[in-house]
Order: structure tokens, then C-alpha cells, then sequence
């Protein structure tokens, strides 16, 4: 049976393609693209593929699964995953050649006796923490690169790189960067003096590459400016300022269309009232698909040309919107949360000021854009423009 999809994500391929290529070229430094995540919600092999594609030379994971599955795909591009208990199965990395991150010794002790298991020395990234207080080696950095110098000796394995993340990379000036930065970089001096010669150092994030040309090192890595979203709107401004081309397309299908009266209380705790008579639409994907249920009447839908607003709580599996008294949309018709209808009705990049937005969104649930499209869940289904 042929059926149209209840809800949809579109993920315009070449829109990511040209923000790596616009990232890239702020930065003298090659790129890490960051698909961690579902890549942020748009789809992990087919966005890894892209991002290769448009020139960078790494991909960067949190997971190991996450990584696994690229290998499983055939992507043979580098990866480095950094968010590796030390239950994972580090053989299977190893095997994969998959480079690890490093935050402490116990994780260096994992990894040193898989890689002498398999007899295969081991790709490493030992992370540092400059300020941010969450991952890597802080009081234990020096005993840490002492122990990867002699595990490097005997052969176990290589250390390919030296890493750390910012905190405030997305408010520019701040002098919180400049600490985190000279932290890294004395942090990289304790490497050279023990006899380590690791041939690439990263610390920039997508704000950081768009705004701290001295940060940049060997690699910056690639996250949610990759994705045409800003890492700041507030401090750094939105896409159209940054020039990212926003990737993603949301639209579910209105399941109801109907007229209402004044005074009528809409969802659970009947939270909302209708001011006047109008007709609503009932969208057919809720917070089990990922819609906030804490979303306010900022955020909406477009149907048609109109910005239709959200009126009472979202629902597992719907919302309702106003749609206004003379609206004529009907069953069926397409709802589009991110984004609008270009061209032949399927998808593709948009502003601001003619649609909403995973900006609006964040703003209508008190987070940020990251969530917002990371969250989408599974049974969203992805369609993929090249």
C-alpha cells in the first residue's frame, strides 16, 4: 500500500554541503564534522557522506555505536569518538580504526589491553580540561601523558591528537576563551616536553571557527553551524547573518480541520481558550515525535502562507493550532513546523520572517535550536534532497 507520511523531516543535502564549504573557509585549518547525535537530528550516514563530500577530513562521533555504524555503512573517512565508557567494546573500535578520546588513565588502561589483545595499536585523542569542568584529564593530566608516552613505546598506541572543548566559544570577546585557550595550549607544552609529537590539536567548535581565527589549530570541528543553525542567536546572530543556509524541513499532516466557537477550552487541563470563533487544526505529531510539550504560542506551523500558532499543551502524538475564521485549509494538507514549502513542495531552506523556525521554536520553549533538532524522533521519517 502507497501512503503519504504522517510527518516528515527534509534534509536538504546540498544546503549542508555548502555550509561546510562557507565554514571551511573561515578557518586555514581542515574540518571535523560533527554527526553525532542522529547527526543533530538529520541523519547520520547520509549527512557523514555529505559532510565528506564537501571536504572535511574527519567526522566526529559521541558514541561508539554512533561509529560503528558508519563503519557499517562503508564510510571510511576518519572518526574520532569521544564519549567511550569504559565498558565499550574498545576491541571493536580498535578493529574499525576508530579514534578514541582519553579523559582519564583508567579509559587509557582499557584501551592499552585491547589493543595488546588484538595486537593492533590503537588511535588515541587524549582530551585535556581547559575550564569547561566536564570532560578530560584535569589534576592527572601530566601522570596521563606520561602513561600514553610509555604505552605509545611499547607499541599499544599512537597519539594522534590532543583536544579540549570550549565553554563560551558562542559569546565572542568573552575572556573565558582566552583562558580555555592558553590552558590548552600550556597543556599541549606538557605533551611536547614528554617526548609526544601528535599530529593534530583541536579545541574550536563551530562558534569558536567562526569567530577565534587563533583557536582554530589543526582542526576545528564542525557541530551545529554545519547544520545552517546558529550557535548563538543572541550573541552571535541567526543564519541568514552567519551565512548558513538552514538544513532541515519539519512538516506533519493537519489530521483535522474544524471550526470552533468562542470560549471553547482546547487540550488537556484545557489550558488555552479561543478568544473568538475560528477553525483549529489539529497536527498530527507530538512530543513523542519530539514537539516540546512545554512549546508556548510563539511557535506554530505554516499552512499554507499563514503562521499558525499553537493554542493549548501539546499532546503525545498531536497539537492544536489556530488556524483563523477564514482559513481554508483542509485534512490532509501539509503543516510545516521548520521551515516552508519551496518549489515543488519539498522542502529546502527558508527565512526567518516567512515561516518558524528551530529558532522560534527554542524561543517558544525556553532552550536552544540544538534540541530543538536533535530530539526529532524516529518516527519522523527522513527524506533526503541532494
Amino acid at each position: 500500500m502507497n501512503t503519504e507520511n504522517r510527518a516528515e523531516a527534509i534534509v536538504d543535502l546540498s544546503a549542508i554541503e555548502k555550509n561546510v564549504k562557507h565554514l571551511m573557509a573561515h578557518s586555514s585549518a581542515p574540518a571535523l564534522a560533527v554527526v553525532k547525535a542522529n547527526a543533530y537530528g538529520h541523519g547520520l550516514v547520509a549527512v557523514a557522506r555529505t559532510a565528506v563530500k564537501a571536504g572535511a577530513s574527519w567526522l566526529g562521533v559521541a558514541l561508539l555505536e554512533e561509529a560503528l555504524t558508519l563503519r557499517a555503512a562503508r564510510v571510511t573517512a576518519p572518526i574520532l569518538a569521544w564519549l567511550t565508557p569504559i565498558s565499550d567494546d574498545f576491541v571493536a573500535a580498535i578493529k574499525n580504526n576508530i579514534d578514541l578520546a582519553i579523559p582519564s588513565i583508567e579509559h587509557l588502561k582499557h584501551v592499552i589491553v585491547a589493543a595488546q589483545k588484538l595486537q593492533i595499536t590503537a588511535h588515541v585523542h587524549l582530551e585535556v580540561d581547559t575550564g569547561m569542568t566536564r570532560g578530560g584529564a584535569l589534576y592527572e593530566w601530566d601522570e596521563l601523558v606520561s602513561e600514553a608516552k610509555r604505552a605509545e613505546l611499547s607499541g599499544a598506541i599512537k597519539v594522534v591528537g590532543v583536544w579540549s572543548h570550549f565553554a563560551r566559544a558562542d559569546e565572542p570577546g568573552h575572556e573565558f576563551n582566552d583562558l580555555q585557550r592558553t590552558n590548552f595550549e600550556k597543556a599541549f607544552e606538557v605533551v611536547k616536553q614528554a617526548g609526544l609529537n601528535p599530529e593534530i590539536r583541536h579545541l574550536s567548535n563551530s562558534a569558536a571557527a567562526l569567530n577565534d581565527a587563533k583557536a582554530n589549530f589543526d582542526l576545528v570541528r564542525l557541530g551545529i553551524a554545519m547544520y545552517g543553525l546558529s550557535p548563538d542567536v543572541k550573541t552571535m546572530g541567526d543564519s541568514k547573518k552567519l551565512g548558513l543556509i538552514p538544513a532541515l524541513t519539519l512538516r506533519a499532516k493537519l489530521h483535522l480541520v474544524k471550526e470552533v466557537p468562542a470560549g471553547s477550552k482546547v487540550g488537556y487541563g484545557g489550558t488555552a481558550e479561543i478568544k473568538t470563533d475560528t477553525k483549529i487544526g489539529v497536527v498530527a505529531m507530538g512530543y513523542a515525535d519530539g514537539v516540546p510539550r512545554n512549546a508556548d504560542n510563539s511557535a506554530g506551523v505554516l499552512v499554507g502562507n499563514k503562521m499558525s500558532p499553537i493554542i493549548g499543551r501539546v499532546s503525545m502524538d498531536q497539537f492544536v493550532v489556530d488556524l483563523g475564521k477564514e482559513s481554508q485549509a483542509r485534512a490532509g494538507d501539509w503543516a510545516y513546523l521548520i521551515g516552508s514549502v519551496i518549489g515543488s513542495d519539498k522542502g529546502g531552506s527558508y527565512t526567518s520572517d516567512t515561516c518558524y523556525t528551530a529558532d522560534s521554536w527554542a524561543g517558544a520553549c525556553g532552550t536552544i535550536n540544538y534540541e530543538i533538532v536533535t530530539r526529532i524522533g524516529p518516527r519522523v521519517k527522513r527524506i533526503y534532497l541532494d
